[in-house]
């Protein structure tokens, strides 16, 4: 019961995304743009066939899309087996926990449901003319990355409070 509070960030993660990415699939065409902030961000519809950041995108290979699913599949079952063997009241270990089990899953579901995912944030700057684009991401990329964020702020405090003990002994 005391880690319903995660569960539900975890979903509230995937419902959002789920949202978001269905939002743009009824509203904006495939590969089209809509300026928000001029020269810095727009709302786009991209499908993702690759790993974070379109890396492998484009591959013909079959066996990257089952690399990509079982690969999720077993960060998804390490996340929730770490979670469950971490400190409940370790809250920033299990929020960056929780935000990235449910940005995976958020991208899983659309890999099994349209073998891609939907990316639709691009952030951009132009320079000399030209435009420098950021790798269109998602809710759930965004999840991801802020839970990483989280994790190592949580490994970088762990070892000076674990000195700041064995000072006090």
């Amino acid at each position: 019961m005391k880690r319903l509070p995660y569960v539900i960030l975890a979903l509230l993660v995937i419902g959002l995304d789920i949202y978001t990415k269905l939002l743009i699939i009824r509203n904006v065409r495939l590969h089209s743009a809509i300026p928000v902030i001029e020269n810095l961000f727009q709302i786009v519809h991209v499908r993702n066939t690759g790993a974070a950041f379109g890396i492998g995108a484009g591959s013909s290979s079959p066996i990257v899309p089952l690399i990509l699913n079982g690969g999720a599949i077993i960060v998804f079952f390490i996340v929730v087996v770490y979670s469950l063997r971490t400190q409940i009241e370790d809250r920033l270990l299990q929020v960056g926990l929780h935000l990235i089990l449910g940005g995976a899953v958020g991208n899983l579901i659309d890999r099994f449901r349209w073998g891609s995912v939907v990316d639709f944030l691009d952030v951009y700057v132009t320079i000399g003319g030209r435009e420098h684009h950021w790798p269109a991401f998602n809710v759930a990329d965004s999840a991801i990355c802020v839970g990483m964020v989280l994790l190592f702020i949580d490994m970088w405090r762990k070892p000076k409070e674990a000195a700041k003990t064995e000072l006090r002994a």
